[in-house]
C-alpha cells in the first residue's frame, strides 16, 4: 500500500508540474523538413547497449536542428549544436542512438539540472505530435474511451539519479508491480493521451492494471569522461563542470512488446511508423521544467524498419554463385562418366591383344 502510494504521489507532483509549465505562446504554426526521416537497417549483432557510441560509427544518421518544442523558431534553437539520431534493428529489438554536443553538466539527484531525452511515438491512428496525441479532453475526462485512437508511447529518460554506462528501465521489481516505472534511473515507459493526460504503463485513471511492463533499456555517456567504463554513484559527478563534448544516449525495445491495452507503440518490419526525440538542458545552470524542451521537429519523422533486404540479395548472390559451381561439377562428373564409357566401348571393340604364355620365359 505505501508503495503504490507513493507511486500516486510522484505521479500526481509530475503531473501537477506538466499541466502548470505546458502554455504555448500563441497560435501553433509548423514547417518541417520533408526530408527528415530515419532508417533502422537490419545489423544484428552490432552494438552493445552501453552509451558508447564507437560502435555506431558506420551506421547513418539524420541531423536535427533542436527547436523549442512549444516555438518552433530558428532564432530560439539550441545553441549547443544539433542531433543525430541514428536507428536500427536485429530483427528482435530497435535500437536508437541520440547524439548532441553539450558542455558536462549534472547534479546528481536533481533531474532538472541535468540533461535529459524522451522518445515519443504515434500508437492511435488520430494522435498527433502536436499536443502529445492531441486528445481534446480535460484531466477529468480524458481516459481510454473518451480519448480511444489518441495515444501516443513515450519513454523519457532523466539522468540524475543514473550512473553513466549502466543499464536503466525495465527491471524485475518495477515490472513485477505492472508499471512502466524505474525507481533506480527514471528510464520510464509512460503513454499519453494529451500534456495533461499522461500515465505510467499500466496506470490509468480508472484503476491500474498489473500486466503492464518497462519494455526500454538504455543508458548515457559523455566523451569528457577519462575512463571507458566501470563508474559507480559516488563516483558522482563523474567529470568537471564546464567541459566541452557530446551526450549519448542510447536505448532498446523490443520490435514487439505484450502490451494489450494501447500503450506501447508495436514495431512491424518493412513498415515505417512514426516519432519524436525531444531533449531538455539546463541552459546557464537554470533547472528545466517539463515543456521547456527542445525537439528535432515540429511534427513527426518517419521511422522506417527496414527488412534484411541487403542481407538477403548477398545471401542469394551467394547461392546463386554456389548453384553455378555445383552445375559446373556437374556437367564435369557427366563428361567424365562419357569418357569412360567411351573408352570402355572402343577397347571392348578393338581387336583383342594376343595371348602370350610366359611360362616358357
Amino acid at each position: 500500500m505505501l508503495r503504490l502510494l507513493l507511486l500516486l504521489v510522484l505521479f500526481l507532483v509530475s503531473r501537477s508540474t506538466l499541466v502548470d509549465s505546458h502554455k504555448e505562446s500563441g497560435d501553433w504554426s509548423c514547417e518541417s523538413d520533408p526530408e527528415a526521416r530515419v532508417a533502422a537497417e537490419f545489423s544484428p549483432g552490432l552494438v552493445t547497449l552501453d552509451g558508447h557510441a564507437d560502435d555506431w560509427k558506420n551506421v547513418d544518421g539524420f541531423e536535427f536542428s533542436l527547436l523549442p518544442a512549444l516555438d518552433p523558431h530558428p532564432d530560439h534553437e539550441y545553441k549547443g549544436g544539433r542531433m543525430i539520431v541514428k536507428a536500427l534493428h536485429d530483427g528482435k529489438d530497435v535500437y536508437f542512438m541520440l547524439q548532441v554536443d553539450g558542455d558536462y553538466v549534472y547534479s546528481k539527484g536533481d533531474g532538472t539540472k541535468c540533461p535529459s531525452v524522451a522518445l515519443m511515438f504515434q500508437v492511435g491512428e488520430s494522435a498527433t505530435y502536436h499536443d502529445m496525441g492531441g486528445c481534446k479532453e480535460s484531466p477529468t475526462t480524458c481516459n481510454s474511451a473518451s480519448c480511444h485512437g489518441y495515444e501516443v508511447d513515450i519513454m523519457h529518460f532523466s539522468i540524475g539519479n543514473a550512473v553513466p554506462g549502466r543499464l536503466y528501465g525495465g527491471n524485475p521489481i518495477d515490472n513485477k508491480d505492472g508499471t512502466g516505472g524505474d525507481r533506480f534511473g527514471h528510464l520510464v515507459d509512460v503513454y499519453a493521451w494529451n500534456p495533461h493526460c499522461r500515465n505510467l504503463d499500466g496506470i490509468s485513471p480508472s484503476g491500474n492494471d498489473s500486466s503492464a511492463q518497462n519494455d526500454w533499456k538504455g543508458a548515457w555517456w559523455h566523451d569528457s569522461f577519462t575512463t571507458h567504463s566501470g563508474f559507480v554513484e559516488e563516483d558522482s559527478p563523474y567529470a568537471s563542470a564546464g567541459q566541452k563534448g557530446t551526450y549519448y544516449f542510447e536505448f532498446s525495445r523490443p520490435l514487439r512488446t505484450m502490451d494489450r491495452l494501447q500503450q506501447d507503440v508495436q514495431f512491424t518490419i518493412g513498415q515505417s511508423s512514426k516519432f519524436s526525440v525531444a531533449f531538455w538542458y539546463p541552459v546557464d545552470g537554470n533547472p528545466w521544467h517539463g515543456a521547456q524542451h527542445y525537439s528535432v521537429s515540429c511534427d513527426w519523422v518517419p521511422l522506417d524498419i527496414s527488412p534484411g533486404s541487403s542481407a538477403l540479395s548477398k545471401g542469394a548472390s551467394g547461392n546463386s554463385s554456389s548453384n553455378a559451381a555445383s552445375a559446373f561439377a556437374l556437367l564435369l562428373s557427366v563428361v567424365a562418366v562419357c569418357v569412360s564409357v567411351f573408352v570402355g566401348y572402343w577397347l571392348f571393340k578393338s581387336k583383342s591383344i594376343p595371348f602370350t604364355r610366359i611360362d616358357h620365359l
